[in-house]
């Protein structure tokens, strides 16, 4: 079965606008049940699928060979608009530290304005510690979001939070500073 060419990319564009809707349902829902809960609800499961788009466009670029320089640009791009509306999200609505927030924006956004700047020479495409920081920071929002404290009680789910959101924090850096020194590598050996 052959599917079309775009594709993959078009799910991964479609993340960028599903990142604005989810990051307004999200303020909408307020916090620790001050706002609409269902709305919370909602915010969160839209998240969710729109951060499974992520494993969805790679997967069908891949089986069907269809591997771009735009999805290997634009799809790491899209995660850090989605990604960083729930960082951002959860930190106005004062369930996230500014500082852990400020710390991961930084390296995410740092990064990503690097590939745009060599984009003309080559594209940067995820390496695989990128690719797991990823997806513990789609495991700890989607913990986050969810709005799970009105089943286990508050203080459980906090803690569950900011354990996450420790991990997240650290592969987060570890992940910059990995991309930092595969780049001074990379650059040292065409030079």
């Amino acid at each position: 079965m052959a599917i079309p060419r775009q594709l993959p990319n078009a799910i991964t564009i479609a993340r960028i606008p599903l990142a604005v809707v989810f990051l307004v349902l999200l303020l909408i829902g307020g916090t620790y049940g001050i706002g609409d809960i269902t709305v919370r609800w909602i915010a969160a499961v839209l998240f969710i699928v729109a951060i499974s788009t992520d494993w969805v466009d790679g997967y069908l670029a891949r089986k069907y060979e269809i591997v771009s320089d735009f999805g290997k640009l634009w799809d790491p791009i899209a995660d850090k608009l989605l990604t960083g509306a729930g960082f951002i999200g959860l930190a106005l609505l004062g369930e996230l530290s500014w500082w852990l927030v400020i710390i991961i924006l930084i390296r995410e956004w740092g990064i990503t304005i690097h590939r745009l700047i060599v984009a003309k020479e080559h594209v940067v495409a995820a390496a695989w510690m990128g690719k797991i920081k990823t997806a513990v920071q789609a495991v700890a929002l989607s913990w986050a979001l969810l709005p799970l404290h009105v089943v286990i009680g508050l203080e459980p789910w906090v803690l569950v939070t900011a354990i996450l959101m420790i991990v997240v924090l650290i592969l987060t850096v570890v992940s910059g500073i990995d991309y930092i020194v595969a780049q001074v590598r990379g650059s040292r050996q065409s030079s």
